[in-house]
């Protein structure tokens, strides 16, 4: 005699996964879920299946992520909607995305120990005002005097007319907080580290532009942790494509024949 299937309830779902059962309830209309079917009473049915793509999706979609959720979305409905084949291939797509993210900030920070080394990035000028500043380094003035008001650069003034004045020295300094500012580092890490730079701590700039003083600097600060939260989001990279192919082996699974 067949064993009786046991079916799962949506709040053996939430309790497992951690979540309100709202949540589960809102990936199936989102369609982060395969169908679920009902029985006579109306009750979903889950199935241990449905139990991992809804750790997929939590996985996946949970903050913090980067700027490439659409993508992360679409990878969890694909693989809800059988195409297990596609969701793996936005997966590593996902993950490229996120090495390449981790080498821009990389590659951020050795362009910064280059400077704080010494080494000169232009050669000696004249000075130059604010709107000269801007167009040589393709940015706009509002970034200029943005970076200066966040306390990142202190820009000598013209001592008649008060016009700011904009040298090697500034012109070095710029170069280092827009490629760190590109690279995905906030006004406030960069801050950080300008303050152990400006100090005369020229080590370990990368660490005072990663970890926080203390525990009791604002939670802002605390927060930004881009190099390292770059490592975190590519071992979980790793982890959506893990929980995928678990999922494909179980597909293969239901599939074999009973012997």
């Amino acid at each position: 005699m067949a064993s009786k299937i046991r079916y799962l309830k949506t709040s053996d779902i939430a309790k497992e996964l951690r979540v309100h059962v709202n949540t589960v309830r809102l990936y199936e209309e989102w369609g982060y879920l395969p169908p679920i079917p009902r029985a006579k009473n109306g009750y979903r049915q889950y199935s241990p299946m449905h139990m991992e793509y809804a750790r997929l999706a939590i996985m996946a979609i949970r903050w913090p992520y980067l700027s490439d959720k659409p993508q992360l979305e679409e990878m969890v409905k694909s693989a809800a909607n059988g195409d297990l084949g596609m969701a793996m291939e936005r997966a590593y797509q996902h993950l490229a995305f996120v090495r390449t993210e981790r080498t821009y900030a990389e590659s951020a920070i050795e362009f910064l120990e280059r400077w704080a080394a010494g080494h000169l990035m232009d050669r000696p000028r004249q000075r130059v005002n604010i709107s000269e500043a801007a167009r040589h380094l393709n940015v706009t003035v509002d970034m200029l005097r943005n970076w200066e008001r966040n306390g990142l650069i202190d820009v000598p003034r013209d001592p008649v007319n008060l016009y700011r004045l904009y040298g090697t020295a500034e012109f070095g300094r710029l170069r280092v907080i827009r490629t760190l500012v590109q690279s995905g580092y906030s006004l406030m890490a960069i801050l950080r580290m300008m303050l152990h730079f400006d100090a005369g701590k020229t080590e370990n700039l990368r660490e005072a532009l990663t970890v926080p003083e203390s525990e009791d600097e604002p939670i802002q600060i605390i927060a930004d942790r881009w190099l390292v939260g770059l490592i975190e989001q590519e071992e979980r990279a790793q982890a959506i494509i893990r929980q995928i192919s678990h999922i494909i082996e179980m597909a293969h699974a239901l599939h074999q024949p009973r012997k």
